[in-house]
């Protein structure tokens, strides 16, 4: 298992026939990477990070960064070394063998799959406040949280009956309809071969910065130094746990390091391009919280005895929440535009919220599109069922792993709240680029003669920073969210035993490689609009 290696000479072979035309400079790439990492993650999950750190949360943005940092050195150096698809699946087949490489593209399901629900239920906040603000009409609780099913759910498994329970049912929400209906329209998109253009990309980028920039404009120069104290709230422990959720703010940086076999000179490009897009962003991100923070301040919700809530458990989120009226920005499903609101600037706010309304559905389509590139190629490996990788006759697109995996992302967006998917989408990447690290320092040692485009600067000290700060990150993330990764890597590990190692296409003796497929799906188109 840990022997069977897909040969990395045949990948780089493949590799060749498609070398493009190197055009990328220092700008250029701190650019991609500004339009790629900024996005969904600042719109939904500040309210999330306040909750956990309070203002302090300021020190998570930074602490994410540079994990992102790290491990965005060595991602580059995989990247521009092995070009194809697979993300790091295909890295860790080529160097670490078949069964870390299935356990890695296990892990990328949460990345990709768990992180559209995520964009899901965002996208669904916003556009209930645009409903609301707009047209004025109010959706019923029933559909647009699953609180009161969670709760009955935890009774029925015998919790024990509490005030935190009983509130929960009497808020209500059975189903988040929004998020349910905006993942199954994605998923008929993806099947019908709807791509989005360059342009469009490009355009909603615009469309979120612009908005981003909006917010700190107005609310930055308004801030009250007061609403700063007290700073860590729930002590250094929050701040850790916010920073390991705000890496679902970061993910999208690596859309600069697979743009290695692009990039003039990468050795000295390629930092540039990661440090220096990741450098702005983190910027970007201070000046929203601070803008956040300073105006209508991020002190968590407490339980009755004082403690602060996660925000995964929505149940005790509602019942705390509609004990203060939901007068709260850790409370709000659409915290930049319902802070903008707060301050005086309503309509300015409504723009904020549709900026984010009509930009997140195209973020859920490329996680959705990333999803299911990872499982053709794995099934194309023999991995999974081959009739998985199946070509629609007509719409020339994977379109069974397309409708299996959009009907898990809407069933996931449909029952739990934003928080908790991130986190669990953060436990597979974090566990996945650390993968990645481990890949970087492995091949220096067997393989020190290869090629590399790009080489991560002192890897020695690079990698194992990447390796500490990833697992840093991911021992951080609640004890819910790890023993459902525990949970997942399980069933990981029970398919691979019973099925893919008996079905694998190396394990058979088969070397192939399917970048040049004819039937292979086309590759995302960048600039991505970022998560």
């Amino acid at each position: 298992m840990f022997g069977r290696i897909k040969p990395l000479d045949a990948i780089l072979a493949t590799a060749e026939k498609k070398s493009l035309h190197r055009s990328l400079g220092a700008f250029q790439l701190t650019m991609l990477g500004v339009g790629a990492i900024i996005g969904t993650g600042i719109f939904v999950l500040t309210a999330e990070a306040a909750q956990k750190a309070g203002p302090g949360m300021m020190l998570s943005f930074i602490i994410a960064g540079l994990v992102c940092a790290v491990a965005a050195l060595c991602y580059a150096e995989m990247a521009s070394m092995v070009p194809v698809s697979g993300s790091a699946y295909t890295y860790s087949y080529a160097v670490m063998g078949e069964l870390l490489a299935w356990m890695v593209g296990w892990a990328l399901v949460l990345e990709y799959a768990v992180a559209a629900g995520a964009v899901s239920v965002g996208w669904s906040g916003y556009f209930v406040g645009l409903l609301r603000e707009y047209l004025n009409i109010g959706l019923p609780q029933e559909i647009v949280n699953a609180n009161a099913l969670i709760a009955h759910v935890k009774l029925a498994f015998g919790a024990t009956p509490s005030a935190e329970l009983s509130s929960a049912l009497e808020v209500g929400g059975y189903i988040n309809l929004p998020a349910f209906v905006i993942a199954l329209l994605v998923t008929w998109l993806l099947v019908i071969g709807t791509k989005e253009s360059a342009f469009v990309n490009a355009v909603l980028v615009v469309v979120k910065i612009t908005a981003l920039t909006a917010f700190v404009v107005l609310a930055v120069p308004v801030m009250n130094s007061d609403n700063f104290q007290p700073f860590t709230p729930l002590g250094f422990g929050g701040v850790s746990a916010a920073a390991a959720s705000i890496f679902f703010a970061y993910v999208g940086f690596d859309a600069v390091s697979t743009a290695a076999e692009e990039t003039k000179n990468p050795q000295r490009n390629m930092p540039i391009g990661l440090i220096g897009s990741l450098a702005i962003c983190t910027v970007f991100y201070l000046l929203v919280a601070a803008g956040v923070i300073g105006t209508v301040g991020a002190q968590p919700v407490l339980d009755a005895a004082g403690n602060g809530i996660a925000p995964g458990n929505a149940t005790a989120m509602a019942a705390a929440c509609a004990s203060i009226a939901n007068d709260a920005v850790v409370c709000s499903k659409e915290a930049l535009a319902w802070t903008l609101r707060e301050i005086g600037w309503k309509q300015i706010g409504n723009l904020v919220g549709l900026a984010a309304g009509l930009a997140l559905p195209s973020v859920v389509l490329m996680m959705m599109f990333g999803q299911t590139r990872i499982f053709f190629v794995m099934s194309r490996d023999g991995l999974l069922p081959e009739k998985l990788s199946t070509i629609h006759p007509k719409y020339k697109t994977p379109h069974v792993v397309t409708i299996i995996t959009g009907i898990v992302v809407a069933i996931f967006a449909a029952l739990f709240p934003v928080g908790a998917l991130a986190d669990i989408s953060n436990s597979g990447t974090l566990f996945a680029f650390a993968m990645v690290a481990i890949a970087v320092m492995v091949l220096r040692k067997t393989d020190p003669g290869r090629h590399r485009p790009f080489r991560t600067p002192a890897v020695m000290i690079t990698a194992p920073l990447a390796i500490i700060g990833c697992f840093y990150l991911f021992f951080s993330l609640d004890w819910y969210t790890l023993r459902l990764f525990v949970g997942w890597a399980v069933l990981g590990l029970l398919i691979y035993y019973f099925y893919s190692r008996h079905h694998s296409h190396v394990g058979r003796g088969l070397v192939e490689v399917h970048e040049d497929d004819d039937d292979i799906p086309p590759s995302s188109v960048p600039p991505l609009p970022g998560i």
